[in-house]
């Protein structure tokens, strides 16, 4: 699926501020490597995709034909005018923090890969990104809780996989700051707002995956009694029941197809961090597997989904 929707350049969201005559242009001339996917940052996470595929399965039998991607679109030139693009006088905050993030973490997976050309290719457009969060963190206040692309806790916790595999002292401490600033005196989460229509994140399961990402193992332990008080008898009970589905073919509410992958991904890791006999880890296993079983069979079926939702399948098998 990510191998057909990288590629395919209509129908587009281009999420794009037009300053003038000269910057109305096809997807293809504004982002030569991420036109696809209906919008910059689904093309960015699909790419994330076949990084994390090929490394973790390099015999797989798309593998030449990712490998032959990667060649064609991750190269300087083309990664020169993606970071041109962001250079523009009001597109430096395009699309964060949700697309930044995910650069980062396309970026440290290709790190990881045994070859680092395609890395040292996007490194420009990393390392540019990385600047404008090192510039926005300090000034962000408040944090941005909402279950959809500004959510902050999703972006500091793909961010970390950036800074964590790259070394990168400086932004791992400022996303550390960030997240304790923001989150580190909840307590007592009701999740009363969640799901919300077209959301693909909970905001305090992200939250709590952020926190576990930032905290050392004992504070988090403390910190996680305190945020789910009374996750041991299944409350907040709405985080337990997966989100219910009116129309998979309508663009904003499958949206809560990929809500139902990330829950599962958020249970699933936080239930790790705990002691298996734990009866808050036997809960949340057994409501991971049940927002999975839900999901997975629409991850493909319309375009609408198609263009995104795989991604957020393998996050949650990782």
């Amino acid at each position: 699926m990510a191998l057909g929707h990288v590629t395919r350049e209509y129908p587009c969201w281009p999420g794009h501020i037009v300053s003038g005559p000269d910057d109305i242009c096809t997807p293809r001339l504004h982002h030569p490597v991420f036109f696809g996917s209906f919008d910059w940052h689904s093309c960015v996470h699909g790419y994330w995709m076949l990084a994390h595929l090929l490394r973790r399965f390099p015999e797989l039998d798309v593998a030449g034909e990712i490998r032959a991607l990667f060649e064609a679109s991750l190269i300087v030139a083309k990664v020169e005018r993606e970071c041109a693009y962001f250079r523009k006088p009001l597109m430096g905050n395009f699309e964060r923090p949700y697309g930044w993030a995910w650069l980062l973490k396309l970026f440290a997976e290709l790190h990881a890969y045994h070859d680092a050309h395609w890395a040292q290719a996007l490194s420009p457009l990393a390392l540019l990104i990385r600047t404008q969060l090192l510039d926005f963190l300090p000034k962000a206040t408040y944090p941005i809780r909402a279950g959809t692309h500004a959510n902050t806790a999703f972006a500091v916790r793909l961010a970390l996989d950036y800074a964590l595999a790259t070394d990168d002292v400086s932004l791992t401490a400022q996303l550390t700051a960030a997240a304790r600033r923001w989150y580190l005196d909840d307590a007592d989460c009701p999740a009363w707002g969640e799901p919300s229509l077209d959301e693909f994140l909970s905001p305090s399961l992200t939250e709590a995956e952020c926190m576990q990402r930032v905290l050392e193992p004992a504070e988090f332990a403390t910190w996680f009694e305190k945020f789910f008080p009374r996750l041991a008898h299944g409350q907040p009970s709405c985080l337990f029941i997966p989100a219910t589905v009116s129309d998979h073919s309508d663009g904003r509410i499958t949206h809560l197809n990929g809500l139902n992958l990330s829950r599962a991904w958020c249970l699933w890791s936080l239930a790790s961090s705990l002691p298996a006999d734990d009866a808050r880890a036997r809960r949340m296993r057994e409501a991971a597997n049940l927002h999975w079983s839900v999901a997975f069979p629409h991850v493909s079926g319309n375009y609408m989904a198609e263009h995104w939702l795989a991604t957020f399948a393998t996050l949650a098998l990782t």
